[in-house]
């Protein structure tokens, strides 16, 4: 070896004990930035609510005690930027998401060699909401809601009177979930048919609680979110039923049969527009962090379900579960024993997919189906 190249030998081996020394480490792929003792977490607002209660209790045992846990509401598609994102210092230990991880997101947490653990949380019943002082739309039917928010009706369907020949000749006017929100990708594809299809000319935001203010100020206003802040914000704005019917011919209000969005409909499925919502958990994260596989594990078992019981906010003097004082529901027991297993074993990927590609939706039938089959 020349004096050179036993010089550059020398000088590297120095810097490898200087980073060393400095507590530098080598970064491992798909890792984030965020130090140990914290968990990163960021996503849908509707699952925000829920994770954050968790965390509540979480930080009340032993485990979690010292643990510093941030929850942001950036939407789902919003926070899968982050997750799957190039940079570890843009990327969250956890996703909060209102709808599975879509083909796209999952190519680009592939790209960035962000690997992740799925895990459904909760049942949520969409709900579709009108002011208190609006007696006519107490029901629609799911062929009305298409009318009302397909793109074709953008500066078109403008009047209560157009949805249904009973309704009074009164402005329509609309709010509801921005387009990195996955509440938009739930109803689009539930109502419309299509994900992301959907006109423009509504409020849009990643923020339920400005839509829940939109309708509370306007008589003829409607908005649509998750369970939780219809359950919120009862008195505020009014539920309407929906009819799982295509139907836009109906003669008579009484012709619409429809089922009110509550905890009893969603968790039997029978209310139409109901959805799991889900958390993705960093697989580096769990493997580096032991808080972050404890807290997602804890979520799972002692944190939702029936397993830990608060003060019903509903019912003064009365306990209820964790998941129903937020305003969710919670998943069969096969479900939450599924999940446990995949985060036990660190399962990597979704079990929703199409033609072997992530789908970005789920029906309960195939949470207990195709899930429990993939943490199997």
């Amino acid at each position: 070896m020349t004096t050179s190249k036993v010089r550059s030998a020398v000088l590297a081996a120095a810097l490898v004990l200087l980073l060393a020394s400095a507590g530098v480490t080598q970064e491992r792929p798909g890792a984030t930035a965020s130090p140990p003792g914290t968990i990163v977490i960021d996503g849908s607002s509707t699952v925000g609510p829920l994770t954050s209660a968790v965390a509540e209790e979480f930080r009340k045992t032993p485990a979690g005690r010292t643990i510093r846990i941030t929850v942001g509401i950036s939407g789902t598609g919003g926070g899968f930027k982050k997750f799957c994102a190039d940079s570890p210092q843009s990327r969250t230990d956890i996703q909060d998401a209102s709808r599975p991880i879509q083909a796209t997101e999952d190519e680009a947490c592939q790209r960035n060699q962000v690997s992740y653990v799925e895990v459904p949380v909760a049942i949520d019943g969409l709900s579709v909401v009108v002011h208190p002082r609006n007696t006519w739309a107490t029901c629609l039917t799911m062929g009305e809601l298409k009318r009302i928010w397909e793109p074709g009706a953008e500066r078109r369907i403008t009047s209560w009177r157009q949805v249904r020949a009973t309704f009074p000749d009164r402005p329509l006017r609309l709010a509801g979930a921005g387009a990195d929100s996955g509440t938009f990708d739930s109803f689009t594809e539930m109502v419309v048919g299509k994900a992301k299809a959907s006109r423009g000319d509504y409020l849009a935001t990643e923020d339920d609680n400005v839509t829940v203010q939109f309708v509370q100020r306007d008589d003829g206003a409607m908005g649509y979110f998750g369970l939780a802040y219809l359950e919120e914000n009862q008195g505020r704005v009014k539920g309407v039923a929906i009819d799982p019917s295509g139907r836009v011919d109906l003669a008579s209000d009484a012709d619409c049969k429809g089922v009110q969005p509550d905890f009893d409909t969603s968790k039997t499925g029978r209310y139409p527009l109901t959805r799991p919502i889900f958390i993705y958990v960093n697989r580096t994260s769990a493997l580096s962090k032991p808080e972050v596989r404890q807290f997602a594990a804890w979520y799972v078992g002692q944190g939702t379900g029936v397993a830990l019981t608060v003060d019903d906010p509903r019912q003064p003097g009365k306990r209820t579960n964790l998941t129903r004082a937020v305003g969710y529901v919670e998943l069969p027991d096969a479900v939450y024993v599924a999940a446990r297993q995949c985060l036990a074993r660190l399962t990597p990927g979704t079990a929703f997919k199409e033609g072997g590609k992530a789908a970005g939706h789920a029906s309960l039938a195939q949470l207990s189906g195709s899930y429990v089959a993939h943490c199997r």
